[in-house]
């Protein structure tokens, strides 16, 4: 190699450096901003509540000035909040795991097989206007106030957006794919995991992502009722002894925690739909 060479593939490494500093500066503007913009309601919600309270526009037993959440949350965290935090997540990620894969078998069964639908979906539909409450004295009759209805009142949440969801996904999958599969000769599961599920994975992690949220929703049905320990109890023991300083702190708990596993979720729907970019 020439030295001109040489200087001018030194100037084109330095070029492409200086490209991809130039493309990394407004991406981290745009992700800084993004975050601007979603701290800004909470924010000016959290300064207009510590403003009403600190000024008696609201009385202090109703709603306790935002600062003073602080000493109430060193006073749980003192005690078995971090216990309460625990039980709840692990009661939400396996009520999520069992609801949501007995969903996607289902939603598979129904979506490639006209009569299992003709079977089955009167049924599901009827089962999933069914509110998360009344289930609740029933679960109890049948399993107890132990783990296994509080788990079986959570996989029913998130049965239904993973079923309804995947289904329709399913369904939504190209016709010619499936002639593709025909041509290529490939087997029944061969069809599924190359062919099915590839194509319908936007819309079954969709769904997943409901499932998510909606697990949480039941968890708290769930622990409201026959529980002593989770985030759930939380909220009934602060509403028995007329406490808003606790509640308020549990369902600020309750979105945080929300926000974070979704956002796992989000990281695992664009890992696995990378191929689309």
């Amino acid at each position: 190699m020439t030295r001109s060479t040489h200087t001018q593939s030194m100037h084109r490494q330095s070029n492409v450096h200086i490209a991809q500093a130039g493309l990394y500066k407004p991406a981290f503007k745009a992700n800084v901003l993004k975050w601007v913009k979603g701290i800004t309601i909470p924010l000016l919600f959290i300064l207009l509540c510590e403003y009403l309270v600190r000024f008696g526009w609201i009385e202090s037993y109703l709603l306790p000035a935002p600062s003073s959440l602080v000493s109430s949350f060193k006073e749980l965290a003192a005690g078995d909040l971090f216990t309460h935090i625990y039980t709840s997540t692990w009661r939400v990620f396996l009520g999520f795991f069992i609801g949501s894969l007995l969903g996607l078998i289902f939603a598979l069964a129904v979506g490639l097989n006209k009569h299992i639908e003709e079977f089955l979906e009167p049924t599901f539909s009827a089962i999933k206007s069914i509110p998360s409450l009344a289930w609740i004295p029933l679960l109890l009759l049948w399993l107890g106030i132990d783990e296994a209805s509080k788990i079986t009142l959570i996989a029913i949440g998130a049965f239904f957006p993973t079923y309804t969801n995947s289904v329709s996904a399913i369904h939504g999958v190209d016709t010619k794919l499936l002639e593709v599969a025909k041509v290529y000769r490939l087997t029944y599961l061969q069809t599924i995991f190359q062919i099915v599920l590839p194509a319908a994975s936007p819309g079954i992690l969709v769904g997943l992502r409901n499932s998510l949220s909606l697990a949480w929703m039941f968890m708290i049905a769930a622990e409201l009722i026959a529980a002593t320990q989770g985030i759930g109890y939380l909220l009934s023991d602060g509403r028995e002894t007329s406490r808003p300083d606790i509640v308020i702190i549990a369902i600020i708990l309750l979105a945080v925690l929300g926000k974070i596993t979704d956002s796992l979720m989000k990281l695992i729907e664009n890992w696995f739909l990378r191929w689309r970019t």
